[in-house]
């Protein structure tokens, strides 16, 4: 009788806006479709294909070889997994360019943590029987710390030196950071994610010796030129989508192919753009706390980039390593939406599905790392890791400590010059980007933006209606 009438009893107000407000990071809902081909199910057409294409394949391709079968099996049931991951998974925080795109990267961070779940309960001989399994020449590989030589002559500066270190890595280092600048959109965070992750380098030196740097690669070319110039143009192209105004038109009713065309590659940017705001005058303890458990978790995705590659014995230019690092790359994007959310959001009680998967993926790779390197971890020096953890505090607590002052202050002079403000927001007309969500999003999260200012002409992208 008790669960009928539980089952009877109307949900509660508070329950139905947790509810809703978890969706909104978790399941983003595609609003004003114009185009329904692209977003309808066509669930039993999928189903006939995926037959069909299994029928064909089974009956068709030559099985003799039983490694090529292997492989090929791996790769049609990693397939077939996106496709479910298409019907079944939630769309996650973004709609952009599609939501079964955002599925399908779930999907994939799904089957990683559940590698790395199988890989931890194998010895050493079957992990390492595994690798050469998929490359047999990783029986040659040898660690970059064995061939390259790392901070020698660091008093010997020539120009032909400096120059060789501009390399396609020193790219990627440069074109990360810009990246992570677009994830996190935050000068504070980012710098001081910088800084402390070069003094990670310098306290996990005896462990990896390719941490070893000269000061001046470490202080010029890493910190203000790849990371500096990374961040800058980061923050820059935020500043850019936060100055436009987010009006899409339906393909439809763009007459010319141009226009068309246009609006097309226009569906791979952006729908709308959230001002982030990290901190509140108002900080709770709780929220501080939670950033600086981000920025470890950060550095610990980091340190697994290094210790991944240096105890499984496979080097940086390997594909192992660059789909793994694309693929956490790809998935950072909606996990630190949905913590942002988490931590900012005070009617969202739950981290989203994706930032859940991120967080235990970090740790199981962490883990991993430990068991297959206990010969490499046995020569720790437990100081060096005591003082890394207090110099980390500190630093990160200064740093939010900065940043919490200089947004009471910000709080203050808007108080001081409301009228001012008041008629900024007149000719702006509107001054919140909200992201694509339902509109009773914009109240709770309303509180925790900045007011924003219009600093030049808005930019409109084919007027009319959003899709």
């Amino acid at each position: 009788m008790a669960s009928a009438a539980a089952a009877l009893r109307p949900p509660r107000s508070e329950d139905t806006t947790y509810k809703l407000h978890f969706r909104m990071i978790n399941d983003q809902q595609v609003e004003d479709i114009c185009l329904d081909f692209f977003y309808k199910p066509h669930t039993i057409t999928l189903l006939t294909a995926t037959v069909l294409s299994l029928m064909y394949f089974a009956f068709t391709r030559d099985d003799e070889n039983s490694d090529n079968n292997l492989r090929v099996g791996i790769i049609v049931v990693v397939s077939f997994f996106l496709v479910i991951s298409v019907l079944a998974f939630p769309n996650g925080p973004f709609t952009r360019p599609h939501p079964a795109v955002w599925r399908m990267v779930f999907g994939l961070s799904v089957l990683y943590f559940l590698f790395l779940v199988f890989l931890i309960f194998l010895n050493w001989e079957q992990v390492k029987t595994l690798m050469y399994w998929l490359d047999p020449n990783l029986r040659f590989a040898k660690r970059e710390a064995d061939i390259m030589e790392y901070a020698v002559n660091c008093t010997v500066i020539t120009w032909e030196r400096i120059l060789s270190h501009f390399d396609i890595f020193a790219f990627g280092h440069f074109a990360g950071w810009a990246v992570k600048a677009l994830v996190i959109r935050s000068y504070g965070l980012c710098w001081t994610i910088s800084i402390t992750w070069e003094l990670t380098e310098l306290f996990f030196m005896h462990l990896l010796p390719n941490f070893a740097e000269c000061w001046w690669d470490q202080v010029i070319l890493d910190i203000l030129l790849c990371n500096g110039g990374g961040i800058w143009l980061g923050m820059t192209a935020c500043h850019f989508l936060e100055m436009r105004t987010y009006r899409w038109a339906s393909i439809k009713e763009i007459h010319s192919t141009t226009g068309k065309i246009k609006r097309a590659v226009l569906q791979f940017t952006p729908a709308s753009w959230t001002c982030v705001r990290w901190f509140d005058p108002k900080s709770s303890t709780q929220r501080l706390a939670g950033i600086y458990l981000f920025m470890i978790l950060w550095q610990l995705t980091e340190l697994n980039t290094f210790f991944l590659k240096h105890i499984f014995v496979f080097q940086a230019s390997h594909p192992l390593s660059l789909c793994r690092i694309l693929l956490v790359g790809i998935i950072t994007a909606p996990t630190v939406r949905q913590y942002y959310a988490y931590l900012t959001d005070t009617q969202c009680k739950r981290v989203g599905t994706q930032c859940w998967v991120f967080g235990a993926i970090a740790f199981l790779e962490a883990l991993a790392c430990v068991k297959f390197g206990l010969d490499l971890f046995s020569k720790t020096q437990i100081w060096h890791v005591v003082v890394w953890l207090l110099c980390l505090a500190v630093i990160t607590l200064l740093c939010l400590y900065g940043m919490v002052w200089l947004e009471q202050n910000k709080l203050k002079q808007s108080l001081s010059s409301p009228s001012e403000d008041l008629d900024d927001r007149g000719v702006s007309g509107s001054y919140h980007l909200i992201p694509d969500a339902h509109a009773d999003q914009t109240d709770s999260l309303g509180r925790l933006q900045p007011t924003k200012r219009r600093k030049g002409p808005a930019r409109n992208s084919q007027g009319g209606k959003r899709q």
